[in-house]
C-alpha cells in the first residue's frame, strides 16, 4: 500500500511537469514521447528546424531514463535517494534557464531529462508500472486486467490499481495547467518542493 501511496503521488507529479511543460512548449511534451516521436515523425516530410525541439527531448528523456536506472542500481534506499537528487537537479535547471532569459525549449529540455529519470523512482510492481510519467501502457492494462479477472485469471479488482495511477495523473495535469497559469514555469516550484520532501524523509531514514 505504501508503494502504490506513493506511486500515485509521483503519478500525479508527473501530470503535473507534462502540463507544464506542455503549455510552456504550446503542443510538446516533456514525457510523453509517442506524442514528441510523431511530431519528429510528422515533420521529416518538411526537413527543417521544426524537427530540433521533439528530437531534442527524446534525446534528453533517454538521458534522464539511463542516468536515473543506473543511479537506482545502487540499492533501494540509496537509488531513489539518487535519482530524486537528479529529477531536483533538473527542476532546478529548468529554473535557473528560464529565469536568465534561455528560450522555452532550452529549459523544457532539463524538464524532460528529469521526466525521464523519474520512471526509475520505482520499481516495475506486479503488472504495474508504478510512478511512471507515461499512462498508456496503464490504460491498456485496465481493459487487460478487467479480462483477466473476468476469466478468473487475475484479483478481480486489480484493474482498479491501474485506473488510480491515470488518474492521479489527470488530476495532477489539470491542477498543473492551473498553477501555470497563476505562475507559468514558475510553477514547477510546487513539485520541486514535494521532491525535496520525499528525498528528506529517504536520507533520514537512510541515516537510521
Amino acid at each position: 500500500r505504501r508503494e502504490i501511496a506513493l506511486a500515485v503521488t509521483l503519478s500525479g507529479i508527473a501530470g503535473y511537469l507534462d502540463a507544464v511543460g506542455f503549455l510552456e512548449l504550446k503542443g510538446s511534451f516533456v514525457s510523453f514521447m509517442s506524442g514528441n516521436t510523431t511530431q519528429l515523425g510528422a515533420g521529416l516530410a518538411h526537413l527543417g528546424p521544426a524537427l530540433a525541439l521533439p528530437a531534442g527531448l527524446i534525446v534528453m528523456f533517454i538521458v534522464g531514463s539511463f542516468l536515473g536506472s543506473l543511479v537506482s542500481g545502487s540499492g533501494p534506499s540509496r537509488g531513489r535517494i539518487g535519482v530524486l537528487a537528479i529529477v531536483i537537479a533538473g527542476l532546478l535547471v529548468t529554473l535557473v534557464l528560464h529565469a536568465n532569459g534561455f528560450s522555452a525549449a532550452q529549459a523544457m529540455l532539463a524538464l524532460a531529462t528529469a521526466a525521464g529519470a523519474q520512471n526509475a523512482v520505482l520499481p516495475q510492481s506486479g503488472a504495474a508500472r508504478l510512478g511512471a510519467t507515461f499512462v498508456t501502457g496503464t490504460l491498456f492494462a485496465v481493459g487487460q486486467d478487467l479480462a483477466r479477472a473476468v476469466r478468473r485469471e487475475a484479483p478481480p479488482l486489480r484493474w482498479l490499481q491501474h485506473l488510480l495511477v491515470w488518474l492521479a495523473l489527470l488530476l495532477g495535469a489539470a491542477i498543473g495547467a492551473f498553477s501555470y497559469g497563476q505562475w507559468q514555469v514558475g510553477a514547477l516550484a510546487v513539485p520541486g518542493a514535494i521532491y525535496l520532501a520525499f528525498l528528506s524523509a529517504y536520507v533520514i531514514r537512510a541515516a537510521r
